[in-house]
């Protein structure tokens, strides 16, 4: 991207991340790089900074304030169907990935993630797909977290319905999320 265009010929991209540090300073490097950027931290400030500047990109936190940003991806494509989506997370899972991209989302990264990364992510229009199949299946435990992830999306990140539907207790469901995602 070229830092040296007039902000009103910069890319618009709207960064929506409920954590104030991380949204200012990858602001900050995404601006660096060409953008003019605006950030939002919640839900509602998203959706009215989309409708006042809509975006061309829009980078988005999976999890805002405990709240799926998942629901965020059809308005957003409401203010500007053009739009290209990118879903962060820190909580990375394929069936969230399905699910993003089926929403519209072009682009699923896990945190943490280089600038670099994002701004490549967001400007591929091409999908390279990889002729090597994958070496071995998934482990148990991958496949126990990719169910609870999955249920957890369908209940909208409503921690108890999601314990009362995999039928275990609450705070059992609160540590297995509290661990970082287990390798396939």
């Amino acid at each position: 991207m070229n830092e040296t265009l007039p902000e009103e010929l910069q890319p618009v991209l709207l960064l929506v991340d409920d954590d104030p540090a991380f949204n200012r300073v990858l602001a900050r490097a995404l601006r660096q790089r060409g953008f003019a950027v605006h950030g939002a931290q919640t839900s509602e400030e998203a959706l009215a900074l989309a409708r006042q500047h809509e975006p061309e990109f829009v980078v988005l936190d999976l999890n805002l304030a405990g709240e799926s940003g998942l629901r965020l991806i059809e308005p957003l494509l409401g203010a500007n169907p053009d739009a290209r989506i990118l879903v962060l997370t820190g909580y990375a899972s394929i069936t969230t990935a399905v699910d993003a991209i089926k929403l519209g989302a072009v682009q699923y990264l896990a945190k943490p993630v280089e600038v670099d990364a994002i701004v490549k992510a967001l400007m591929v229009t091409e999908v390279v797909i990889d002729d090597a199949a994958p070496g071995e299946p998934m482990s148990v435990d991958r496949l126990e977290w990719e169910h609870v992830q999955r249920v957890l999306a369908e209940h909208e990140g409503n921690i108890s319905a999601t314990a009362r539907a995999l039928k275990m207790h609450r705070r059992t469901l609160q540590r297995k999320l509290a661990k970082r995602p287990v390798r396939a």
